[in-house]
């Protein structure tokens, strides 16, 4: 009787587990919107804050790919490169979300390195090239873990043995932090 009960209270909590989780991000994010002061409003309804962030964000995405918002977003994004302090972290976080480019980027490219599994591929991305004593070059390549791309190993390795990828770093860590829903093969 006790095995069955322990068996199909476990089954039930991995059931209620994701719908739990859920509900508590969703109450948390809504109650730390609302505490902001728009739950003072006289129209104020629950779900609000989250109704008008979702809005915020479709309306700015809407906007970036206008020729128009393109270029207010380039100008907005120049101006916060040159905010004291702020301008240092908003470049750190764009390049760890590879928005970087040229010479900024903490990512070069894309490339595809031997799983410690068989016959298993892995995304790697490329920092930096460097040649060893022997004139031999290197890549410095961080080998990123799903879904958080933060962490990984960082591994030196002979450019025989990565697979060049024409994936960009966008994509790539967008692949990893959705684990492998993102089209990489047909990007927007």
């Amino acid at each position: 009787m006790i095995k069955h009960l322990s068996k199909y209270f476990v089954a039930g909590i991995v059931v209620i587990m994701p719908i739990g989780g859920t509900i508590l991000i969703l109450g948390y994010l809504e109650s730390t919107i609302s505490s902001s002061g728009i739950s003072k409003l006289p129209f104020y309804f629950p779900g609000m804050g989250l109704l008008l962030t979702c809005i915020l964000i479709y309306l700015l995405g809407l906007m970036t790919t206008t020729l128009a918002g393109q270029w207010l977003w380039k100008k907005f994004d120049q101006m916060l490169h040159n905010v004291p302090a702020i301008g240092k972290m908003y470049k750190s976080l764009k390049q760890i979300l590879g928005y970087g480019e040229g010479e900024d980027a903490v990512f070069k490219e894309v490339v595809m390195v031997n799983s410690v599994t068989e016959n298993g591929k892995e995304l790697g991305l490329v920092t930096s090239r460097y040649q060893d004593e022997q004139g031999n070059q290197k890549l410095i390549v961080f080998v990123p873990s799903a879904p958080n791309p933060t962490s990984g190993r960082m591994v030196v390795l002979s450019p025989k043995h990565v697979e060049p990828s024409t994936i960009t770093v966008h994509d790539a860590l967008k692949t990893l932090v959705t684990i492998g829903q993102a089209d990489i093969n047909n990007s927007d």
